[in-house]
């Protein structure tokens, strides 16, 4: 295996502990709040996520790397502030949307900077892109929701 194989496989299994990040994020943040559209909102967003990471782990298997299958101890211990916030002060939806795009950003950062990866192959790269511009449209729409919910405080 050559050593650009090597760091496009690395790149993706970073992509893809952000991706399950995301995905038990998602799934977190759909279990506190009461509002069921916007749960529905957080669920597909964990389904999207989930699948993503999903396809990056496809990729590191087709070029002959282990993919990663678990999250990162960073977003474990993000994930236990929110329950630990939420069993203290309740969480309403304009929080629970402002940690959705606080890891929608740290998506957004980890995919920017695989991009500047100069060693991607063209197909990794490929797939990257087109993931970072769903995660892009994820933010706006998490954005645009919580902006939504804090007008109608």
């Amino acid at each position: 295996m050559t050593d650009i194989i090597k760091e496009n496989i690395k790149e993706l299994n970073d992509l893809i502990e952000t991706s399950k990040d995301g995905e038990a994020g998602f799934k977190d943040l759909a279990e506190h709040t009461k509002h069921e559209p916007l749960r529905s909102v957080f669920l597909k967003r964990a389904s999207e996520t989930g699948a993503a990471a999903s396809e990056l782990q496809a990729l590191v298997v087709t070029l002959g790397g282990k993919p990663e299958t678990s999250t990162s101890v960073s977003g474990d211990l993000h994930r236990r502030w929110i329950d630990l916030k939420a069993a203290i002060t309740g969480k309403d939806d304009a929080a629970l949307l402002n940690e959705a795009e606080r890891g929608e950003d740290v998506a957004k950062k980890s995919y920017s900077k695989a991009l500047e990866n100069q060693h991607l192959t063209p197909d990794v790269r490929a797939v990257i892109q087109k993931q970072y511009d769903g995660v892009l449209r994820n933010h706006d729409q998490i954005k645009a929701l919580r902006d939504q919910a804090r007008a109608a405080k």
